[in-house]
This record gives C-alpha cells, structure tokens and sequence, in this order.
C-alpha cells in the first residue's frame, strides 16, 4: 500500500522547485554590459543605460565617461569594455578592427560657455582672443579640442588659453569655479549645465560639426547584449533622448 503525501509536503515540495527554477533563471540572466562613452554624452547615456537596465532585466550596465582619446587608449591596452562611443569619427577610427561595426549616430557643435551673467562680457567666438581673456579649450587630442582648433583655423580667430583640459567635464568645472571667463564645450554641454554657466551661442558655430559614431568592441563578453544597446541608441527611443538633449542628426 502506497500512501498519498499529505497537502503540507506537497506544498514544502512546489516551493523548492519553484525557489530552484528562480535561482537558476536569476543566474542566467545576471549579465553585465560595459559602455564607454564619450564625457559630452554623459547624461544621455545615463538616461538610456537606465532604459537598458530596465528593458533587460538581471543586467546591470556600467559606463564610464571621458575624454574620447583617453577611453580609446583605455581600450588599447584592455580596459574589459563591450561598447565604445566616441565623439568624432577620428578616434573611433583609431581603434581599427576592434571596432566591429561603427554606425554615426549623433552630431554635436562648439558653444561658449561662461560663469553665470556672463562677467567678461563674452559676445562671440572672436571675444576668445582678446588680450586678458582667460579661455579654457579641450587639449587637441580629444574631440573637442580637435574642433576648437578647426573652427581658430576656419574664423582666423587665434586664441591663446590659459588651460587645455582632457575632457569638455573639465572645461566647464573650470568655468563654474570661476577660473575662466570663458570655456569652449559643445551646445549639449552648455544646455546639460542649466543654471551654473551661462551659454554663448556664435554664428560661426555650424562650421565644424563633430559626428558621433558607436560600435561593439572585438571580444565584447556578450555580443549580443552589446548590440541590442547599440539598437537602442539608434532607436527612436534612443534618438528622442539625444534631440532632447540638443544633439542633432549625424
């Protein structure tokens, strides 16, 4: 005679399965995605590394934001990173075939921006050279300072800072602690910072654009996660985030 479980073990029996079956489903989609962007795309990336998170349940996505040539030196020598956004095409290219698949996906201009009520009375790109004014620019290794040295090349305005920073991060910490009268960042950034600068538009500003292009890295750990992030960035969703935030289409 076989006798019947009572109700209780059975019971007991149900929610050791199912507490099995949950553990083993959290541990496969426990995943972990890399992004190193670009410090002009801080917020925005922030904003859609959320939207990842909250799309793709059990992955956790970590970026890291600076100058584009400093993060491509970091992927150069190992950084573990499973997607690279750069704001020019130029640094993108250094990486070669680490880059598997680079799509542009965003385009940026320079902007002046200045402590708040703008002291110096800084009214246009040519304000940058006058004797005494304490500009801070991107050093030329980086986007930003790529384009600043273009747009002195294509104006004939010749400016002579007193700082070059690694990263347009650095550009406005310099202005909102009152070091400069002036710094030469992207509209992005001067639109990122709100109230703490305020923003100096110039004519001369659509002469160098800066086009953005991402792309899964060679040896990303999960080819696929990488690539669905980079779907999203050229999503609508994605694109909505980045016009919202002032960039234009590349």
């Amino acid at each position: 005679m076989t006798s019947k479980p009572g109700i209780g073990a059975v019971v007991t029996a149900a929610v050791l399965v199912l507490a099995g079956c949950g553990s083993a489903t959290g541990q496969a989609d426990e995943r972990d995605l890399t992004v190193f962007a670009a410090a002009s795309l801080t917020d925005t990336f922030t904003e859609l590394a959320e939207k990842f998170e909250k799309e793709h349940p059990g992955v956790k996505v970590t970026t890291s934001f600076g100058g584009s040539s400093d993060l491509v030196a970091q992927i150069e020598d190992g950084a573990p990173a499973d997607v690279f956004a750069s704001a020019d095409t130029k640094n993108m290219g250094k990486l070669g075939d680490l880059a598997t698949d680079p799509r542009d996906f965003a385009a940026n201009t320079l902007a002046i921006a200045t402590p708040p009520g703008n002291p110096a009375k800084i009214s246009g790109f040519q304000d940058l050279a006058e004797p005494g004014a304490k500009v801070v620019v991107c050093t030329i290794e980086v986007p930003c300072g790529n384009a600043a040295a273009e747009m002195e090349k294509r104006t004939g305005v010749d400016i002579d800072p007193v700082s070059e920073e690694q990263s347009v991060s650095d550009v406005l910490a310099k202005v909102t602690s009152g070091d400069a009268d002036a710094g030469l960042v992207y509209v992005t950034d001067v639109t990122a910072a709100g109230d703490s600068v305020t923003g100096v538009e110039f004519e001369e500003s659509g002469r160098v654009v800066n086009t953005y292009p991402i792309s899964v890295l060679d040896g990303a750990d999960d080819a696929e996660l990488a690539q669905a992030f980079v779907d999203l960035v050229l999503s609508e969703t994605g694109q909505k985030v980045l016009t919202d935030a002032g960039f234009s289409q590349p």
